[in-house]
């Protein structure tokens, strides 16, 4: 990975106009500022770092981005990847047999934000890949690449505090997960310990393509919203536009992964850049269209 400085001031003017200069979480907090003036909610995508090769991978990315991806979710690949169902898995093991690795994504994040317009960009992992490195290195690499903050689907917020302190220190957006079956204490807790938005897992299990949404998603989000002010954002169960749409007219931001990483597999970067335009599309139109009895 290249030594150039920090990007901390750097400012990001990409799909939401507004969004200035700050520090890494103030950038991502700025993008959901924006989005929440025009009276839209967010659209977050997710891909798997180094799939099917860096170069690949890496266009994919921009593709997202010039496509209306409002943030950029990079999911280094990992080795047991706990949340992440077949296709996903998948997507992972070839980025691993390609030889892709931490050092090899922080490179790419650092190569895709050198972008000036670039999205804001959060990492996607899992508690040991941070370990690995210890949380201050880590965190340090992390702004030293251009990301603003990480979501740590395996860390509970009531044991992440060297992963806090550190996040803290740089200025970076820790985000949690709340599930459909969190206690009120733990909602409490994701809310005390997050910065940037919170996580709201549309369905329990692993990610995949769903036919419909899971039930209760709304409850879940209001549920978080009783604790705390950040933007909530939906993921892990919303696999095409018009649910894209539902989740837009309640939550603050949709997340989607899968259905990119299956579209990058069958269709390349093309078909990753017509996917994100109609999520984009569908995000960014919900509220101006009437919910049907």
């Amino acid at each position: 990975m290249s030594a150039s400085p920090p990007r901390g001031s750097t400012a990001l003017e990409g799909p939401v106009a507004g969004v200035g200069s700050g520090g890494p979480a103030e950038r991502l907090e700025a993008r959901f500022a924006a989005a929440a003036r025009e009276g839209r909610a967010v659209l977050v995508t997710y891909g798997v770092a180094g799939y099917p090769d860096r170069d690949t991978g890496l266009a994919a990315f921009r593709a997202m981005a010039e496509a209306g991806a409002d943030v950029l979710e990079v999911g280094p690949p990992y080795s047991d990847p706990l949340i992440d169902g077949p296709v996903i898995q998948r997507a992972v093991q070839a980025a691993l047999d390609g030889g892709s690795r931490m050092d090899d994504v922080l490179a790419m994040v650092d190569e895709l934000t050198a972008d000036p317009g670039m999205s804001p960009v959060v990492l996607l992992l899992y508690y040991n890949l941070i370990a690995h490195r210890g949380p201050d290195r880590f965190a340090r690499e992390l702004v030293q690449a251009g990301a603003c903050g990480a979501i740590v689907p395996d860390l509970p917020p009531e044991e992440a505090g060297e992963w806090l302190a550190a996040a803290n220190r740089e200025g970076l957006a820790p985000v949690f997960l709340a599930a459909p079956t969190s206690p009120e204490a733990r909602l409490e807790a994701v809310a005390h310990a997050g910065r940037g938005f919170v996580y709201a897992q549309a369905t329990m299990g692993v990610t995949g393509l769903r036919a419909s949404l899971a039930g209760g998603v709304d409850d879940l989000v209001a549920r978080v919203r009783s604790h705390t002010d950040l933007p909530v954002c939906v993921g892990i169960g919303v696999s095409n536009a018009e649910q894209a749409a539902t989740v837009a007219r309640f939550a603050d931001g949709v997340v989607v992964g899968t259905a990119l990483v299956r579209s990058l597999g069958d269709h390349g970067v093309d078909g990753v850049r017509g996917l994100t335009a109609e999520l984009s599309a569908a995000v960014r139109g919900a509220r101006a269209t009437p919910t049907r009895g």
